[in-house]
């Protein structure tokens, strides 16, 4: 555990290094979830749906999380912020040209099955840029680079580590975090690496930035959840373990099972109902990966289905242009803040 000088300084010295040479330290947000993002398969946010909410006479309730709609619905956190710039008026305009995009026979309304293409189709794009974003960035931008070599990735993102390994006053400890992340990347790269010539091209860089995509990766990600949940190594998840990676006593102000939220308590329901399908008390690797990966939850489906749930007015099963428009809150969003330079991406819509 750093105390807080130790901490400072580690932070200084990798700013500096930063600075120097230009190099990219990895987010460690990517490499290890929190526990509210575990299950990535088709995740269309790392916004929770619903929150757990305490009110100050010790009762909780599940609140509705609408950036998680809107994140959905548009693809991105980015394009969720954009619309919050955005005043109501603005807000609707640009909904609407969206309305025309998902209304795919143009009969002016949209079925459940229009709305959950649109969110299929948004996520993709979401992931793709993503891709290509990073792509520029470990390329610098070189059009001639069709394949990324381990090494290039490995010293544009880790090379801050050679430096710091060879000053003497540096524990291992001090930068433990990095070199796992360092560990677990070289790992996931020779997983996407699928012919084996220690080079990505394009699409294996998707497998190597979004092990979701494909179930060839389903394995390493597996191993990435054990790493961070199984306290002991012994190969398996216990219901203890399970629970304190979402939950500690130290998120409540007593560890008195009054003061317990009840979404920890339905988790632990869902251990032994749902996840711990032998009924040996464990999560193995199997019943891990059906937890991070689940085969038979649709997450575009389920929040097609909520999004028609919340706008619906007359209750028909579609959306009409004017009730999407209504209910465009539920959508995009708006706070009705300042607008107008700031707005550059109408290409887009």
């Amino acid at each position: 555990m750093f105390n807080m000088r130790t901490l400072s300084n580690v932070i200084l010295l990798i700013i500096i290094i930063s600075i120097v040479y230009g190099l990219a330290i990895p987010d460690k947000k990517q490499h290890h979830h929190n526990s509210n993002s575990r299950i990535i398969k088709k995740q269309l946010s790392d916004e929770e749906h619903y929150q757990d909410i305490e009110h100050d006479d010790g009762l909780h309730e599940q609140q509705h999380n609408r950036d998680f709609d809107h994140e959905a619905f548009l693809g991105s956190t980015d394009e969720a912020d954009e619309f919050d710039q955005l005043s109501p008026e603005e807000s609707r305009s640009r909904l609407s040209i969206i309305i025309d995009k998902i209304d795919t026979n143009r009969d002016g309304n949209v079925t459940e099955l229009e709305l959950k293409n649109w969110i299929q189709q948004s996520q993709k794009r979401y992931i793709y840029e993503d891709v290509d974003r990073q792509w520029q960035v470990h390329t610098d931008n070189d059009q001639t680079i069709k394949k990324l070599s381990w090494e290039r990735f490995r010293n544009k993102t880790y090379g801050f580590l050679d430096e710091i390994g060879d000053n003497p006053k540096r524990t291992i400890d001090d930068m433990k975090t990095y070199h796992d992340m360092l560990r677990r990347d070289e790992r996931r790269w020779s997983m996407a690496d699928i012919d084996g010539d220690k080079t990505l091209d394009r699409d294996e860089f998707i497998l190597f930035l979004h092990p979701e995509e494909s179930e060839k990766m389903y394995d390493v990600v597996v191993d990435e959840t054990l790493e961070d949940v199984d306290r002991d190594g012994d190969g398996k998840i216990s219901e203890s373990e399970y629970i304190s990676d979402m939950y500690s006593a130290e998120d409540s102000s007593s560890s008195s099972s009054s003061n317990i939220p009840e979404w920890v308590q339905r988790e632990r329901e869902q251990f032994h109902t749902y996840r711990d399908k032998n009924g040996d008390g464990f999560l193995d690797r199997n019943e891990i990966r059906e937890w991070i990966v689940p085969a038979n939850y649709d997450h575009a489906d389920a929040e097609a289905k909520h999004l028609i749930y919340e706008a619906d007015t007359n209750k028909d099963g579609i959306l009409s242009h004017d009730e999407i428009l209504d209910n465009y809150d539920v959508f995009v969003g708006s706070q009705a803040t300042d607008f107008g330079d700031a707005l550059t991406r109408h290409d887009e819509f």
